[in-house]
C-alpha cells in the first residue's frame, strides 16, 4: 500500500510541482494546491498533520460524492470541506498504482492552461 514518500515521489515526478514547506506533504502546481497531507482538527485539541492521509482535489461535486459513496474504505470528507471539491484518501488502503491515477488527475484539474499541456510530452 501507499505512504507519504509515495505521494511526494508521484507529485514531483508531474512537471512545474512545487513542495511547500510544512509538516507533513503539501504539493502545488501554478501556485494552486492539489495533494497535501490532511490536517486533521479535534475540538478542543491541536491541529495534528497526517502523513497517513492525503487530501486530493477532485475536480466537483459530483466526482467527490462518487468516489465518497463508491469506496467509502478509501475515502472520506469532513464537515470542514463541504462544498469543496476534495477528499481524503487513506494511504494505507490504496495501491500505488491508484494513487498515481489520483494525483495525476489532481495535477490535471489544478494545472493552468499554460502548463497542463507539459504532462504530455
Amino acid at each position: 500500500m501507499a505512504d507519504a514518500d509515495d505521494v511526494r515521489k508521484l507529485a514531483l515526478g508531474l512537471p512545474h510541482v512545487t513542495e511547500i514547506d510544512s509538516d507533513g506533504f503539501d504539493f502545488r502546481v501554478g501556485n494552486h494546491g492539489f495533494v497535501w497531507s490532511y490536517p486533521e482538527r479535534r475540538p478542543g485539541k491541536p491541529r495534528v498533520i497526517r502523513t497517513d492521509i492525503a487530501v486530493l482535489y477532485v475536480g466537483d461535486e459530483a466526482e467527490k460524492q462518487a468516489l465518497l459513496l463508491g469506496e467509502p474504505d478509501l475515502f472520506f470528507t469532513t464537515p470542514a470541506y463541504d462544498g469543496m471539491p476534495l477528499v481524503m484518501v487513506r494511504l494505507a488502503q490504496v495501491d500505488v498504482d491508484r494513487l498515481a491515477e489520483l494525483v495525476t488527475d489532481a495535477w490535471r484539474m489544478r494545472a493552468p492552461a499554460s502548463l497542463a499541456a507539459d504532462l504530455d510530452h
